[in-house]
């Protein structure tokens, strides 16, 4: 569970909750049909923009969000120069024993490879393929959450245009045009609030995650190419540390 996350949403929406309920009273903010022209527009909008499958399929890519557990740099370098040890000790097949310990399908993959004899230039091929094909997966669904975003302002728009003609329509009666301003200001406060705290937020994550864990695969890409070459386990771990900052470089060689 990525308690940031967790925190991020509930103190957003509690500390506008609290500023809600001071004013006044929390039912103040309450409205129905405001509610519905936001979120019904705006999930109209994007099911029109994206294939249903996408749209639902973004549901499934939002649980990395909330999912705190993602692998780390060091552990997998450190994993990496173990299988660079025992290839030059006991052979290049030797690597089918370690990596049944693995849960990454994508380390699995690139290891069997390797096993299989293929040659490296294959092996870059069809892993850069899939690495590419991963990102365009992960860049749909914070393309989507941003469009969700994009539209559930504008949506709030609506409803308040929709609000204020009702409004208009009421000048007549000067007691219903204090609540049909309201309800017009409301819709709007819909929009906003959505935007900002559910669902752009979900599609920065999601490009923050996506970008780590594209940084992490290159990093097995060029380590298992490291190890099929028969590169010193010193030299594979200095390759791969590039890929981290310096604070967080752990050697398994030099100390100090």
């Amino acid at each position: 569970m990525d308690f940031a996350t967790i925190i991020g949403i509930l103190g957003g929406f509690s500390l506008v909750i609290v500023a809600m309920a001071s004013g006044g009273g929390f039912m103040w903010f309450l409205d129905g049909p405001s509610a519905m022209i936001v979120l019904g527009g705006t999930f109209g909008a994007v099911l029109i923009n994206y294939p249903i499958n996408e749209v639902l399929g973004v549901i499934r890519v939002a649980k990395n969000v909330f999912d705190g557990k993602t692998q780390q740099t060091g552990a997998v370098i450190s994993q990496l120069v173990e299988m660079s040890k025992l290839s030059r000790r006991e052979g290049i097949l030797s690597l089918q024993k370690i990596i049944k310990q693995s849960k990454d399908p994508f380390m699995i993959k690139a290891v069997n490879l390797v096993v299989d004899g293929v040659e490296p230039i294959h092996i870059s091929e069809i892993l850069e393929t899939e690495l590419d094909f991963i990102g365009e997966r992960h860049r749909l669904g914070a393309e989507i959450f941003t469009t969700m975003g994009s539209f559930a302002p504008a949506m709030g728009l609506v409803g308040t245009l929709i609000g204020l003609v009702q409004m208009l329509k009421q000048m007549n009666n000067p007691g219903a045009i204090g609540p049909a301003m309201a309800v017009a200001l409301i819709t709007t406060f819909y929009g906003v609030v959505l935007a900002n705290l559910v669902f752009l937020p979900i599609a920065g994550k999601l490009r923050t995650r996506s970008a780590q864990e594209m940084l992490l695969k290159q990093l097995i890409i060029n380590g298992i190419l490291s190890i099929q070459a028969g590169d010193n386990p010193r030299v594979l771990e200095q390759k791969l540390h590039s890929y981290i900052a310096p604070g967080e470089r752990r050697s398994r060689f030099y100390h100090g």
